[in-house]
């Protein structure tokens, strides 16, 4: 074998190698694999004309990677509840957005039921039904000087950018399916595939997404204390009895005060607490499968909230505490965020 043929063999196989390192893990289009073609020339190729689909994040999202993590308590269980034992469960890849729905964002989406969405309301609402219910600020304390809350916290763009309250499970889960449509219609109009819908997160990608990468956290930033080394407290909570203005704020904060944890997400713990998909079953934990768990039962009005809020103590702040509300119960501590399930595989820079 003379020095040109060695030559040429040894191009080959740089660039064989060149070709491998540039399909990732996939090695189809190098050995025959399927792909695109003109003529189908009597074989199977699949129907031709579709176009591309490549996933985006929605605006306000930010992408949440898959991964395996131990769900449940992350530190004692000081109530005692014996409902939330540790198992390890895997959850893909989905968007969350980085704060809670606000105030401003709500009020877009009662404006546009009230001129006549497209999107019909759920058997037996009505437009009233969706508005947030001010009068939780006065009902939900006994002997409390409310109603300077009940007056100006949804009405008033001084609260704008503060998280919607008085907002119940079925009310946050249309919220979605508005969400949804306002913008698949908008896509629809430009000839584009329809995005995923929008949700409430399950219980297990609340969690996941709480403790932002970081396995058996107690709380989103990272650390076993409420507050850092300059002696801020990290979140809007009560810190102890009586004192709610330890950490700047009487009531709600503003979304996005406080630290954001490693995935991007603001007050997962504290401000207010968040409507989640589950229903409540305090032996939920042994039933579910360790894959996207999540508990569904239309038949069971107690549906779980997580992340404590402005008027909870410490304990409720933590990643591994579960508790309920009533569906159909409004609330003053109590608004939500959404989800959105990412199609395809999860690579890219964004995970």
């Amino acid at each position: 074998m003379n020095k040109f043929s060695v030559s040429r063999i040894f191009s080959f196989l740089f660039l064989f190698i060149i070709l491998i390192g540039t399909q990732s893990c996939s090695l189809l289009n190098i050995f025959g694999g399927k792909g695109e073609a003109m003529d189908s020339n009597g074989e199977l190729i699949g129907a031709q004309g579709r176009e591309g689909w490549e996933m985006t994040r929605p605006f306000g999202m930010v992408a949440i990677p898959p991964g395996t993590f131990h769900m449940g308590q992350a530190d004692e269980d000081v109530a005692a509840t014996q409902i939330n034992y540790n198992k390890q469960v895997t959850i893909g890849p989905f968007y969350m957005d980085d704060t809670e729905i606000t105030n401003n964002e709500y009020r877009q989406f009662v404006e546009d039921i009230t001129e006549g969405s497209e999107t019909d309301l759920p058997e037996g609402f009505v437009v009233e039904d969706l508005v947030p219910d001010s009068t939780v600020w006065v009902r939900d304390f006994t002997h409390h000087m409310g109603d300077p809350m009940m007056v100006y916290y949804w009405s008033h763009p001084a609260f704008d950018n503060y998280p919607v309250v008085g907002v119940d499970w079925e009310a946050a889960k249309y919220f979605c399916k508005w969400r949804t449509d306002h913008l698949n219609n908008f896509r629809a109009d430009r000839g584009l595939f329809p995005m995923p819908n929008f949700r409430l997160p399950s219980e297990a990608e609340w969690e996941y997404a709480a403790r932002g990468g970081r396995d058996m956290n107690k709380y989103p930033w990272g650390s076993p204390y409420i507050r850092n080394k300059k002696g801020c407290l990290l979140a809007n909570f009560k810190p102890g009895r009586g004192n709610y203005f330890d950490d700047g704020f009487a009531y709600t904060s503003p979304v996005g005060t406080f630290f954001a944890n490693d995935y991007g997400l603001y007050e997962m713990s504290g401000n207010v607490a968040e409507w989640v998909e589950d229903a409540f079953n305090p032996s939920a934990m042994p039933l579910v499968w360790d894959l996207n768990p999540t508990y569904f039962d239309e038949d069971e009005p107690k549906k779980v909230i997580r992340g404590g809020s402005w008027k909870d103590i410490a304990y409720y702040l933590e990643t591994g505490t579960k508790t309920y509300e009533f569906k159909d119960s409004t609330r003053a501590s109590i608004g939500f965020r959404c989800a959105m399930t990412h199609l395809g595989r999860s690579g890219g820079n964004e995970f």
